[in-house]
């Protein structure tokens, strides 16, 4: 007797699985990986295939049986690493396997389903018919009209001629027109910055000599691993482009991982460029039908190279050559809910089972990963441009009244406009100002369920937590004492937007924060404008540091730069390093060159110090001899 253990997909932490069921011949194509509806106890689950088997603890008189298959699922490779997640990172087998699973698996929605349309065209009794005359009503001789243009879907044709269905059918019923139903596909929304030519250009030394190496590897037996250690506009998208043009020659495929749903617009605009339709998007950002088609692309085969953020990394490939994971450093690339995945372990345990490639590219690798891998160096910019001076202003020594933004950054940002350029400006903080306090009796305002600062956002009028999202409006008076003397501190990129406006104004200034870029396609519409403008600045939050390539770009600043220093993390020093680093490697890419100001209270602090010089080879080194003393990585898990 054939037995399916099944994993119940129940949110029940307790439950421990897997169950067994007997298999009966109306279904004896189950397979590892399927999605089956199943009894349990009084209810119906939703369960996963883990495993086949021919016997059972349980008598066979006992067994229950599989109610019916609800899909193909997924593959055994996945269910392993689904299991295995949920085993690594403390969570229960459901969760694990939710990740692997169809979008939409469990939510009973259409929208995830294939969209089926049916496609219309002429027989030729239809275009006798149109050529002799016959009788013909008005709308079907219009039907019969636009067809002879070619096959158009009956939406298409509602629109063109104002046929309904009846209609149709009736044309159908007559031998005019012939019906077949075809898939269609819900292509991802969204604008493509700065796409890449449609030809690969010619690669520096440095480039050829990257690619040379990392093709040994790939021909090697066994996974293989190493780190692409970049300076900022080093051409290392170009060495990954060469190497999945080299894995999808050999019929394997491919997946990339970059930190930022802003960011997988740019990144897919340029893999499409390249290499057409054979690229797939999957990202959170997607509707619920566009998800599911591109999974579906991508486990039938039609799709072999997978792009996206950190869920990208489940994509149901088959034959995994190549997992890329650019900006390697991203602490995006670590889940916060349940369960709590790091991508990064996730794609070395994937490229093991695969006998993968598994290349980490950044220009500001974490210690651990400098510390373990095989390093190959791209130390120069492709355009032969050096790396943009860095001016460090200490605000220690600036006065009060200038506000948040030194006068020498404003000077230099008039420059920017005088000269028609463009400018990036960062604060790593959304919102106007950080926190109010009434100067009368020293009241702050604090979230009533985190007991963390109220940040003011002065468009929407509101008081909002960035912790659990609660809102009050902005108070008028002190609900303490009645003071009307309410100071709003701090400042957040609305209110640097309004500065700027102030003082640079025709230019355009776009922001680029969670609450402008909310949507589908939010990112990429507002790096679309700022790509297009001939000159502008664009003001944001991390989001502006990470990964964009506009060539116009002449001066890059970051304001309250040692902010990241203050958090309570064992890694503010490294993240502080490459967030200036990032926003740095955003100026000069083109032939103006650039420049970068770094505003901070904490000039001599080893993470802004190093950034300043450009030392990414100096800092991880630094960071990990400090780490010796403590029980914290790259020593220490």
């Amino acid at each position: 007797m054939s037995i399916a253990r099944v994993e119940p997909l129940t949110t029940a932490r307790a439950l421990r699985g897997p169950f067994d069921y007997s298999i009966p011949d109306r279904l004896a194509e189950i397979e590892v990986g399927n999605v089956l509806q199943v009894p349990f106890g009084p209810r119906r689950l939703l369960g996963v295939v883990v495993e086949l088997t021919e016997t059972s603890e349980v008598p066979a008189d006992r067994l229950a049986e599989p109610i019916r298959i609800l899909g193909s699922g997924t593959t055994p490779e996945l269910i392993e690493l689904g299991l295995w997640i949920a085993r690594e990172y403390c969570s229960t087998p459901a969760r694990g396997l939710g990740l692997m699973l169809p979008p939409g698996t469990g939510t009973g929605g259409e929208r995830t389903r294939a969209r089926v349309e049916k496609l219309n065209g002429l027989t030729g009794e239809g275009r006798e018919v149109m050529t002799s005359g016959g009788r013909l009503g008005t709308k079907q001789k219009l039907v019969l009209t636009s067809l002879l243009e070619g096959e158009m879907t009956g939406r298409e044709l509602a629109e063109r001629t104002g046929a309904d269905g009846s209609t149709l059918k009736r044309l159908q019923e007559r031998g005019l027109i012939k019906r077949e139903e075809i898939t269609v596909r819900r292509r991802p929304e969204g604008s493509v910055v700065g796409a890449a030519a449609v030809d690969a250009p010619v690669l520096t030394d440095e480039q050829i000599s990257a690619v040379s190496e990392l093709t040994t590897r790939l021909d090697s037996d066994g996974m293989s691993e190493a780190l692409l250690a970049g300076v900022t506009g080093s051409g290392k998208t170009e060495v990954y482009l060469a190497l999945v043009e080299r894995v999808l020659e050999r019929g394997q495929t491919a997946i990339v991982l970059v930190p930022e749903i802003g960011l997988t617009p740019q990144a897919v605009g340029r893999f499409q460029a390249r290499l057409g339709d054979r690229v797939a998007v999957l990202h959170s950002a997607l509707s619920a039908g566009q998800r599911y088609d591109e999974w579906q692309r991508l486990r039938t085969g039609e799709a072999t190279v997978c792009v996206g953020p950190r869920s990208a990394i489940f994509a149901p490939v088959q034959d995994l050559g190549l997992i890329v994971i650019d900006e390697e450093h991203d602490p995006s690339y670590k889940q916060e809910s349940d369960p709590r995945y790091d991508a990064r372990q996730v794609a070395h345990k994937r490229a093991k089972a695969n006998g993968s490639l598994l290349v980490l590219g950044t220009a500001t690798p974490r210690p651990e990963t400098w510390r373990a891998l095989d390093r190959i160096d791209l130390p120069n910019r492709v355009d032969g441009l050096g790396m943009p001076p860095v001016e460090v202003i200490d605000m220690r020594d600036a006065d009060p009244r200038s506000g948040p933004i030194h006068p020498k950054t404003m000077e230099e940002l008039i420059s920017v406009r005088a000269r028609g350029e463009k400018a990036i400006v960062m604060i790593n903080r959304r919102g106007f100002a950080p926190w109010l306090i009434c100067r009368t009796c020293g009241h702050h305002w604090g979230c009533p369920n985190c007991d963390v600062s109220l940040i003011v956002h002065r468009e929407s009028g509101q008081l909002i937590c960035h912790h659990c999202n609660h809102a009050e409006p902005v108070p008028r008076a002190c609900d303490t004492c009645g003071g009307t003397t309410l100071s709003q501190t701090g400042a957040g990129t609305q209110r640097i937007e309004r500065l700027l406006a102030e003082h640079l104004s025709p230019i355009p200034i776009f922001r680029l924060d969670a609450d402008t870029s909310s949507g589908p396609g939010g990112h990429g519409r507002i790096l679309s404008q700022f790509d297009q403008a001939a000159s502008a600045v664009l003001v944001g939050t991390q989001m502006v540091a990470k990964g964009h390539d506009f060539p116009e770009v002449t001066l890059s600043a970051i304001l309250d730069a040692d902010a990241t220093l203050r958090f309570p993390d064992f890694r503010a020093e490294e993240r502080t390093f490459s967030l200036v680093t990032q926003l740095a490697g955003r100026s000069g890419r083109g032939a103006a060159g650039g420049k970068v100001i770094v505003q901070t209270l904490a000039p001599s602090a080893p993470s802004i110090a190093s950034a300043a010089t450009h030392d990414s080879p100096g800092f991880p080194e630094g960071n990990s001899n400090a780490a010796r003393r403590f029980p914290i990585r790259p020593f220490r898990r």
